[in-house]
C-alpha cells in the first residue's frame, strides 16, 4: 500500500472559462490538498481525496477575485472549500478515467475527469518516489447554484456556464 500527498509547490489547479462569449479567461486555486492510497503503482484502485480552499482563487485580477468569492459566486464565507472524492477508475491507454464527487458551493455532484498518467520517478536527491498526473474535465457552474450572469446587448452572456478543469498534480510518496 501506497500512500501519496500533493505537493503543491509543484502542482495546478487550474479552470478555465468563456468570458463575453469571446475569451476565455484562466484562473487557480493556489491553496489546496489531497492524497492518493493504491495497493501498488499500476493506480487501478487508487483512493483520491482533493480539497481548495475558494479563498486562494486567483484570475490574476482582484476585482474579479473578490466578485467569485461573493455570494454571486462561490460565497467563500458560507461554502469555504470544493471538494472531490473519486469513486471508480477505469484504465485507457496512457491514463485513466475517473468517477468521483464533487462538492462545490453546497452541491455534490459526479464528475468524470480524464487523466493522464506521467510516471513515477524520484526526487532531485533520488530518495523520495513522485508520481505525476494531468487532468482534465468540465462541469456546469449552474449545477452548484452559481448562476450570477448578465446578458450582454449582442444577445450572449457574460460568464459562460461550461468551467474546464485543467489541472497537473505532483504528488510525494509518504513512508509511514
Amino acid at each position: 500500500m501506497s500512500t501519496w500527498k500533493i505537493d503543491q509547490t509543484h502542482s495546478i489547479v487550474g479552470f478555465k472559462v468563456k468570458h463575453l462569449m469571446v475569451s476565455t479567461v484562466t484562473g487557480e486555486f493556489k491553496d489546496f490538498e489531497g492524497s492518493i492510497v493504491s495497493s501498488d503503482d499500476s493506480f487501478l484502485d487508487a483512493k483520491v481525496q482533493f480539497t481548495a480552499k475558494i479563498d486562494s482563487i486567483s484570475t490574476r485580477n482582484d476585482m474579479r477575485d473578490g466578485h467569485l468569492k461573493s455570494a454571486d459566486f462561490f460565497d467563500s464565507g458560507a461554502y469555504p472549500t470544493i471538494s472531490f472524492v473519486a469513486k471508480s477508475s477505469e484504465k485507457v491507454d496512457t491514463g485513466f478515467k475517473v468517477v468521483g464527487d464533487i462538492t462545490m458551493h453546497g452541491v455534490t455532484k459526479e464528475i468524470m475527469l480524464d487523466v493522464l498518467f506521467g510516471g513515477i520517478g524520484h526526487d532531485m536527491d533520488g530518495v523520495t518516489r513522485v508520481v505525476g498526473f494531468d487532468l482534465a474535465g468540465e462541469l456546469n457552474r449552474q449545477d452548484f447554484g452559481l448562476k450570477w450572469n448578465k446578458v450582454l446587448e449582442t444577445g450572449g452572456v457574460t460568464v459562460a456556464d461550461i468551467v474546464k478543469l485543467d489541472i497537473h498534480v505532483e504528488a510525494k510518496e509518504v513512508k509511514e
